[in-house]
């Protein structure tokens, strides 16, 4: 089995200013100095610039919360491939399941972003997870293959390894309520079959985890087989939790 280097991303969604986030990255840096883990952080768009400065010369790579499928255009309140690597920004959060419920995100509109931001040299992390009801109605697997057949449905295979897939149980996202690792690694371990019938690398795609990931119950999780880190919300907004989830990795 391939070596799959743990991916740990800090989501901070809408937090921390710019002061806020110079402030945490100050702390976070003597912390993790000594990781070999892959450390992403996710700012908002206004604190790109400062983290990306702040982080310049350490491990830490920064990725955007979402992007436009266009180069450039009549799109007012978006940003595009071009004005992220412009930015500095390495990798960037596609389909997170807030994108989805409350902006309007479609997996059509995902299936254009993804082949964009890898065409552009940015490393896409593809949200997917199922709601409550479909996991209560016995449909998790099949929510998963729909999302998954469709916003990679534009991507080469043999580009598939570039991409990061988080498995974010909606019901678990910022509720306190965590998906058990064995029921993470069930969900982990089919995402993989999934990419294996798409004839893709799958043993080289990195999986994450997302739902409540805190420094309590983040080795548990990342211990499973099949799970090669965290998609990180609310515990990644403390330099301290973050950290402690960054080394239990």
């Amino acid at each position: 089995m391939p070596d799959r280097t743990p991916y740990l991303a800090a989501n901070w969604k809408m937090h921390k200013t710019v002061a806020e986030a110079a402030d945490f990255v100050d702390a976070l840096l003597p912390k993790i100095g000594a990781t070999r883990n892959d450390v992403v952080i996710c700012p908002p768009f206004l604190a790109l610039g400062e983290v990306v400065s702040r982080t310049r010369g350490s491990a830490i790579k920064i990725a955007a919360q979402n992007m436009h499928e266009a180069e450039s255009g009549a799109f007012t309140g978006e940003v595009s491939a071009p004005m992220l690597l412009d930015a500095g920004v390495h990798a960037v959060v596609l389909g997170h399941s807030e994108r989805r419920q409350y902006f309007g995100e479609t997996d059509e509109s995902l299936a254009r972003k993804v082949p964009v931001a890898l065409a552009a040299g940015l490393e896409p992390i593809l949200c997917i997870g199922e709601s409550e009801e479909a996991r209560d109605a016995g449909q998790t697997e099949s929510v998963l293959e729909r999302q998954l057949q469709a916003d990679l449905a534009e991507v080469d295979p043999a580009l598939l390894a570039d991409v990061v897939i988080a498995y974010e149980p909606i019901w678990a996202i910022g509720t306190g309520r965590t998906a058990s690792p064995e029921q993470a690694q069930e969900a982990v371990a089919f995402v993989r079959d999934v990419l294996r019938a798409q004839e893709a690398e799958a043993e080289r795609v990195r999986v994450l985890y997302g739902g409540s990931v805190k420094p309590a119950n983040a080795a548990e999780l990342m211990a499973q087989p099949d799970i090669d880190g965290a998609l990180v919300g609310g515990a990644s907004l403390e330099p301290d939790d973050f950290a402690a989830i960054v080394e239990a990795a």
